[in-house]
């Protein structure tokens, strides 16, 4: 039987609605992708409302020739579709030499690729196994970590794991990630004592408080970034008082902010920092830390990348570590991560599209990757 190319294995993707997060059929369909390969598959389902439940799948192919094991880690969870797409977003269309539908480049396709990849590949390579959320776009909390939990509980450590993230920009293969900024969250709140404008003497104003300290934390300068690592950045993302009266005093003021940071520092240390210019005016924080940075150090794996990129495109990608969080924060704790996959300019957008022939490069980019690798 003819080995099913990149294109169609997307298009059966994407035809299965898998809204974060994501369960049931669309992890039928890559069970069903993955088992005439040798793969054994295996399915959980963790957590619960509100943040879940979540299925997740891991499968793995233990081979013979190679001495590594290759991981390949993704998601088939997709954020919301939206209103206003030319045709249904779950339903794969080809229109001039694209593929549309939800998940396309985030990250089906890449995943489709992968899978393509496998129908080329020696049976008795190194093994592989492949790491396949439900939830990645969502909290997170069920997730790759429940998986990571899964394979501690089993002894399983890969040798490096490829994230198939959308990280390319302008052309496929133009850009991989070697790391990641972290990210934390922070609520700032301060309490006062409401009363009339008209007699200040008798309340104690938030407002007043809250401006001082946000002004204290926009001042702060945090690092001027490292050699891989742009500067750290702190960003206010929401101020509420909800005060419906002109002369009243409101008794609290709220605040938001985010940081991303780079590996000079720790989610730990930002928030004790910030915590004593709040605590100090009076406030209370509660930060929420979604991520730390991680770094794998140009070395083999990047250059096994880098060989198989330039091979299938003829251009070398650069290393790069900016952009959002991914679930390689998580992987990175147990083996050295590198983050790669399609161009990114249509990801979480309407009528999101991936083109054709960039699916079929990915996946032979993919072949060759796990060949050098599994060596």
């Amino acid at each position: 039987m003819t080995a099913p190319t990149a294109l169609e294995l997307a298009k059966r993707l994407i035809a299965q609605p898998s809204i974060t997060p994501a369960t049931g059929s669309v992890f039928d369909e890559m069970e069903a992708m993955l088992k005439p390969l040798g793969f054994e598959v295996h399915r959980f389902v963790a957590g619960e409302a509100p943040d879940g439940p979540v299925e997740n799948l891991f499968a793995i192919r233990k081979g013979t020739s190679g001495s590594r094991h290759v991981a390949y880690a993704g998601h088939l969870d997709v954020v919301p579709p939206g209103q206003g797409w030319q045709t249904d977003p779950f339903v794969p269309e080809i229109r001039s030499d694209l593929l549309y539908g939800r998940g396309a480049v985030d990250m089906k396709g890449s995943i489709a690729a992968f899978v393509r990849a496998l129908h080329q590949l020696p049976d008795d390579l190194g093994t592989i196994s492949l790491i396949i959320t439900g939830d990645e776009e969502g909290p997170a909390r069920y997730g790759t970590v429940a998986l990571m939990e899964y394979m501690a509980e089993r002894g399983i450590v890969p040798d490096l794991c490829l994230v198939g993230e959308p990280t390319s920009v302008h052309r496929l293969g133009d850009m991989m990630k070697i790391g990641r900024r972290g990210s934390v969250n922070m609520w700032v709140t301060v309490n006062g004592t409401q009363g009339h404008v008209a007699y200040p003497q008798n309340a104690d104003n938030p407002i007043t408080k809250l401006g001082k300290i946000l002004s204290e934390i926009d001042s702060l300068q945090l690092d001027e970034g490292t050699d891989w690592f742009q500067p750290s950045n702190i960003e206010f993302t929401d101020l509420h008082v909800g005060n419906p009266a002109h002369n009243v005093i409101p008794a609290k003021a709220e605040g938001r902010l985010s940081i991303r940071f780079n590996d000079r520092h720790s989610g730990e240390s930002l928030s004790a920092m910030i915590r004593e210019i709040v605590e100090r005016h009076g406030g209370e924080l509660k930060p929420v830390i979604s991520g730390e940075p991680f770094l794998t150090p140009p070395g083999d794996f990047s250059d096994l990348l880098r060989d198989a990129i330039s091979g299938a495109t003829g251009i070398q990608p650069e290393l790069s570590t900016s952009g959002g969080t991914s679930d390689a924060r998580f992987l990175s704790k147990i083996c050295p991560v590198i983050e790669f996959g399609l161009c990114n300019a249509t990801m979480h957008k309407l009528d999101e599209a991936v083109a054709i022939d960039d699916l079929a490069t990915l996946a032979d980019i993919y072949e060759h990757f796990v060949l050098l690798a599994t060596a």
